[in-house]
């Protein structure tokens, strides 16, 4: 049974327990049923999944099966399940390959919650039901030619007819994914050229017509076309949400969007890895199993730590939506906005999963192409395909340059809001480099870990406050210091994976759960081995871009004080977490 969840950003300075978490090893008969299901589906998909033509049937098949409506009230036709399952249906679908994702996920976030968090009750009943079902499929129309990250530069125009009973859209978009098949189009534009809004049209409205469909890199079974607006006209009753408040369906749509994206990596990397390890059993080279050599074993253990980290951080997050969405309704609020408050409250933790998942698959899939060798590089194979798959997810649903930037942002506006105390705890930081270091107390089996993670944080107080303190004395701007930025959400990234690893093995650890305890360990001090490496070079590298004299060789002796985690034979913690996978012939952490 959990307690309250943290709220978004606290986890920088408050601590957790084992008991407050969720972890994959806690799925109840009803998820598990859920993950069989989809497993099934992704089997019978096959290559069909990679295919554009296969698509639309795919799409019906899956709304057949629940899973488009799985987060939709039945009262707009949807079969709602909580949200560790939806979590779970996005991993598994994951592994069906970048096409098909890209597909799904365009469908069921950014094409159906902006109907669902702003639509009114009759847009959300006229349009819900068919796209829960299936029949009708969505797409999200915001990029343009001359706006990407900065949505507000639309060009994009909506003016009202003289009788106010339809607008008129003129304007062209980009990069959008469904168009080819979509019933259904999410579009932002500016009524007279300055209010930036959304609209829903109906995607066969005379005056739309479609590019040929974009030849890409990969992802090439999916439909990505530009689409043409040409004095079309759209009912006034199509308006989404308010006028001149586009900005906030398509930043709020996003949230849940990059949290998905980075599951759904998650779900790719296993894949990956299954497909490695297969692989590596099975190609001889002198006389033995690849698998047997010691250069392989590091990679497979390097890859099951980063999928073991970003699994045990999504499913924290996906409770902590969960629990913020269910103690929003019993207060009082519907489901939608439920929904929409917690992708809102966990703004920054959401970013953290898209950033991590996609990196992760990306070194993931570079690893599985390498132990391939040569045929890694050939078609015939699917590394190759799954190498360029990938890559978009570190561009779609926000840049990662962007996630970053926007994380410490939302970090650093919920503190000057008043809604998380960032300032107590920096200065008590701040205080501590002027004491010599307490000894610690604890000598329990994670005791180490434990004190690692404390330190992780203080780093992250360290940096985040000396920046934002120099700024508040006009020394520097932080929106002029994206390089600054970047680092400190580096080093937040890192706290909040770290500390999921670490709970999560704690957990592991209680004795209620059936799973070898060398392998655990290895698994969680391999990542916090390298995330405090990773936290020590950013906060250097952060504080050195701002700081000087006296006060800088403080603060650089405070970021080592605070990244003095014992080295740990990672040598052999890849050994065992590879032979682990090399004895089960594919990833074996999984209930």
């Amino acid at each position: 049974m959990t307690t309250k969840a943290l709220k978004g950003g606290e986890y920088i300075i408050r601590d957790s327990s084992p008991s407050e978490i969720f972890i994959p090893e806690d799925f109840n008969e009803d998820q598990r049923m859920v993950r069989q299901m989809c497993k099934d589906f992704v089997a019978e998909m096959g290559e069909k999944a990679n295919v554009l033509s296969e698509q639309v049937g795919l799409m019906e098949k899956a709304g057949e099966l629940g899973l488009l409506g799985a987060h939709i009230p039945e009262v707009y036709g949807g079969n709602p399940l909580d949200t560790n399952s939806n979590t779970l249906i996005g991993e598994e679908l994951g592994r069906a390959g970048g096409s098909f994702d890209t597909t799904f996920a365009a469908h069921i976030g950014i094409g159906m919650l902006p109907i669902l968090y702003f639509g009114t009750d009759e847009q959300k009943k006229k349009y819900l039901p068919g796209l829960s079902s299936g029949s009708h499929k969505a797409s999200y129309c915001l990029t343009e030619p001359w706006s990407g990250s900065d949505a507000l530069g639309a060009r994009t125009r909506a003016d009202l007819s003289a009788d106010q009973k339809h607008y008129t859209i003129n304007g062209q978009k980009m990069w959008i994914s469904n168009a080819g098949f979509a019933d259904v189009f999410i579009v932002f534009a500016k009524i007279g050229g300055e209010q930036f809004t959304g609209f829903i049209v109906d995607a066969h409205s005379p005056g739309i017509t479609l590019g040929e469909e974009e030849k890409k890199l990969g992802i090439k079974g999916s439909s990505t076309r530009q689409v043409f607006f040409e004095n079309v006209d759209v009912p006034a009753e199509n308006v989404l949400g308010k006028i001149g408040q586009g900005h906030l369906i398509a930043f709020n749509a996003l949230n849940i969007g990059r949290f998905k994206l980075g599951t759904m990596a998650m779900g790719g990397s296993k894949k990956c890895i299954d497909i490695a390890v297969k692989y590596a059993n099975e190609r001889q080279q002198f006389g033995v199993s690849i698998s047997s050599f010691g250069a392989i074993k590091h990679k497979l253990g390097e890859m099951a730590s980063l999928i073991f980290a970003l699994e045990s951080a999504s499913y924290r997050l996906s409770d902590m939506m969960g629990q913020h969405k269910d103690e929003s309704i019993a207060s009082g609020s519907i489901f939608e906005m439920a929904m929409l408050d917690s992708a809102k409250e966990y703004a920054s933790e959401c970013a953290v999963i898209k950033i991590a998942g996609s990196e992760y698959l990306d070194f993931v899939v570079d690893e599985m192409l390498q132990i391939h060798g040569g045929n890694g590089y050939s078609e015939e194979y699917p590394a190759a395909r799954a190498y360029r798959d990938q890559r978009i997810n570190r561009i779609y649903e926000g840049t990662n340059e962007i996630n970053r930037l926007l994380l410490v942002d939302r970090i650093i506006k919920k503190a000057l809001k008043g809604e998380l105390d960032l300032v107590g705890p920096a200065w008590a930081v701040q205080k501590e480099l002027m004491s010599m270091p307490a000894k610690s107390t604890d000598d329990g089996p994670w005791a180490a870990e434990i004190q690692a993670i404390h330190n992780f944080k203080k780093s992250m107080l360290l940096v985040a406050g000396a920046a934002v303190k120099y700024q508040m004395d006009g020394k520097h701007d932080l929106n002029h210091e994206q390089e600054v930025v970047m680092h400190i959400a580096d080093i937040s990234i890192d706290c909040f994976i770290a500390e999921s690893v670490l709970l999560r093995a704690r957990k592991l650890a209680d004795g209620q759960y059936n799973y070898p305890a060398d392998v655990v360990k290895s698994l969680t001090q391999l990542f916090i081995g390298e995330a405090q490496a990773r936290i020590q070079k950013h906060a250097n590298d952060a504080l050195t871009a701002f700081a000087t004299g006296d006060e800088l060789i403080i603060m650089l002796k405070g970021v080592k004080r605070f990244n003095s985690y014992p080295t740990v034979n990672t040598v052999q913690a890849r050994r065992v977490i590879a032979d682990d996978l090399i004895k089960a012939n594919g990833y074996s952490l999984e209930f």
